[in-house]
């Protein structure tokens, strides 16, 4: 199992000053914990994340013992994506936790490589449960088996590790074979003819003198 190291971290102590040793504010909680605040080596944790994700135990190594956990939420720099700060869900390790697993495509499918079609993934993640331990990092969905159209991997396809089972339905579908799209053109719209304006116009202004001059010569007589 991963291990982070974890102080025990002052509420009152100043966060931005916290970040600036290269430490970051973090907090966990649940499984009959209180809620305890507590600082880490922001690289350290970088790493442990890049590893874990979020389905991944890992052990925090504090003064009051090592605490079991899963990283539950982690708060980034919009502008940096640097974490500013992490939510720790304390677990028992003895008990099956329910999580969201990330899926990892591989392969190549032979539908979508001669042309036939284009591939669409539905599913980007499926929910196991497992003993921590035994939670995977993430599932890998091998493509290389798409050789027609509607071609498709379900749920129930899927080789999961030992100890590990689906929460989503079997019958979902988590990628598949579509017909390739064609782009409709839009109907150009034809340029309007200048000349005809001009004519029309011109022949409306002809017009118009030659009424005139007609009401003109009317009231002369």
């Amino acid at each position: 199992m991963l291990t982070l190291k974890a102080e025990k971290r002052e509420v009152k102590k100043n966060l931005k000053k916290i970040r600036g040793e290269g430490r970051l504010p973090a907090v966990f909680y649940g499984a009959g914990k209180k809620s305890t605040p507590v600082v880490l080596n922001e690289k350290d944790f970088q790493k442990v994340w890049k590893e874990a994700g979020e389905s991944t135990a890992i052990k925090l190594s504090t003064t009051l013992g090592d605490i079991d956990t899963l990283i539950h939420d982690v708060q980034v720099d919009p502008i940096t994506s640097v974490p500013i700060h992490v939510d720790f869900l304390v677990i028992d390790i003895t008990k099956e936790t329910e999580v969201e697993v990330p899926l990892e495509f591989t392969g190549e499918a032979p539908a979508v490589k001669s042309g036939l079609g284009t591939l669409m993934k539905v599913l980007h993640t499926i929910k196991i449960k497992a003993l921590p331990k035994d939670l995977p990092h993430e599932i890998q969905i091998d493509i290389s088996g798409l050789k027609m159209l509607d071609d498709r991997v379900l749920v129930k396809g899927v080789t999961l590790p030992p100890g590990v089972t689906s929460i989503t339905k079997e019958g979902e579908v988590i990628v598949m074979v579509s017909p390739i799209q064609e782009e409709v053109e839009e109907e150009a719209v034809p340029e309007a003819d200048l000349s005809a304006i001009e004519v029309e116009k011109k022949g409306k202004k002809e017009e118009e003198g030659t009424e005139e001059k007609a009401e003109s010569e009317k009231k002369a007589e």
